[in-house]
């Protein structure tokens, strides 16, 4: 049960990530003005996908609260790494963002490192 927190942590960070990088490419550019910027940032809390995804990141929060009451941070904070492959797989898959070979090695050392470093 104990590694169900820190799966939690990393799902609902990772579907907060996808969600926001979907719903945000939406709107395009921002305008160049800064009040316009601020303006049409804060019009996105009217969004409920845009919601859902800081709900998500509370839910992470939460899940890692409890993830901290059950593991050492040292043992647990690994983990969180793997949210990275997640998040690049995810986005060639659905933004069809490029996967190269330079992405794809840093990924499998972040993994090795998460092996490494839980032990």
């Amino acid at each position: 049960m104990k590694y169900f927190y820190i799966l939690g942590a990393i799902v609902f960070t990772v579907y907060g990530q996808i969600v926001m990088k979907w719903q945000m490419s939406k709107i395009g550019v921002l305008p160049d003005s800064f009040f316009s910027k601020i303006i049409t940032l804060l019009l996105q809390f009217k969004n409920v996908w845009i919601l859902s995804s800081f709900v998500a990141a509370f839910i992470a929060a939460l899940c890692w609260m409890a993830a901290m009451t059950k593991f050492e941070l040292s043992v647990a904070y690994p983990f969180l790494a793997t949210s990275f492959a997640l998040v690049l797989l995810l986005s060639y898959l659905v933004f069809n963002e490029p996967l190269t070979l330079t992405k794809i090695a840093g990924c499998i050392l972040i993994i090795l490192g998460v092996a490494v470093s839980s032990r």
